[in-house]
């Protein structure tokens, strides 16, 4: 797999998405503003890249930027490069382990907190064409009554072609897709982009980063070549591996068994890894 380089780093690939919104506290106030079209007084959390995992045994998530503010809601931005089938499930999993991980055994009910999550997409999620996708629990059978649990899914879809929102939600969306824009939000956030890309401590994490995971796939490779296969089988993995890498196909694989739509062991029989290799470049894949 051919990775960025540090400096090529968009808003969009999800090391710098993280890295600006987790250190830029009022840019993604101003985002959660734009996206949300209301006014926040104070975020007093943001987390890169939380973890909740709720039993040992359990289905962890990782979420991008995870945020609190002072009037007891909480906000999970998602960035979505790629257009998977099971995002509407995803988002259920997340609002669901998210109230989890807020209410502990014997707390009331009243104790969990409004939460919205949100996914910024690059594709189209539903196919509908709307920039702004907002999902909540009604009746129905009478739509204008509202469940009250107060929570939210919003997906932001920057190839929207609705002209239905604000000129700078519409910037927004243009900076997303090709880089450029002019709305004093969009040049703030372009402008610590640019400054990121000259952090020294930053660039020094994303390439250990990288590293990391690349001698997690050699290791896992040289595993594979310790079973004591044949050269002629050897060389044939290699090659296989090299190539799976190259043109994104064990991405693509990895991608469909985590979101459920092509059974693991289907998966791996179109490889030439051991399940325990496949899962092991899975791991590293999901948690690069």
């Amino acid at each position: 797999m051919k990775s960025k380089r540090y400096e090529d780093l968009t808003f969009t690939d999800d090391f710098m998405f993280c890295k600006i919104l987790s250190n830029h506290e009022d840019l993604c106030k101003e985002l959660l503003e734009l996206i949300l079209g209301i006014r926040i007084r104070k975020i007093v959390v943001v987390n890169k890249q939380q973890e909740i995992s709720i039993t040992a045994d359990a289905k962890s998530i990782r979420l991008d930027v995870y945020v609190e503010d002072i009037e007891d809601s909480v906000y999970d931005i998602e960035m979505e490069t790629s257009k998977k089938k099971n995002l509407p499930k995803r988002s259920r999993y997340y609002q669901g382990m998210i109230d989890l991980n807020i209410i502990e055994r014997g707390d009331k009910y009243d104790k969990l907190k409004k939460s919205f999550v949100i996914f910024i997409c690059l594709k189209d999620p539903f196919g509908k064409g709307l920039p702004r996708y907002t999902f909540e629990n009604r009746c129905k059978e009478s739509p204008g009554l509202l469940l009250g649990d107060e929570t939210a899914k919003i997906f932001i879809n920057a190839a929207g072609t609705a002209n239905d929102v604000s000129a700078e939600m519409e910037d927004f969306l243009r900076y997303l897709k090709e880089g450029v824009g002019n709305s004093p939000f969009v040049e703030k956030l372009d402008d610590a982009v640019q400054k990121a890309r000259d952090h020294v401590e930053w660039r020094s994490e994303y390439m250990s980063l990288q590293l990391k995971y690349y001698d997690i796939w050699d290791e896992a490779r040289e595993e594979g070549l310790e079973e004591g296969r044949s050269e002629g089988m050897k060389e044939g993995m290699k090659e296989g591996i090299k190539e799976g890498i190259k043109e994104g196909k064990l991405q693509q694989l990895f991608e469909l068994v985590s979101d459920g739509d092509l059974p693991l062991e289907k998966a791996v029989q179109k490889t030439p890894l051991t399940r325990e290799e496949f899962m092991k470049l899975m791991d590293a894949y999901n948690n690069q």
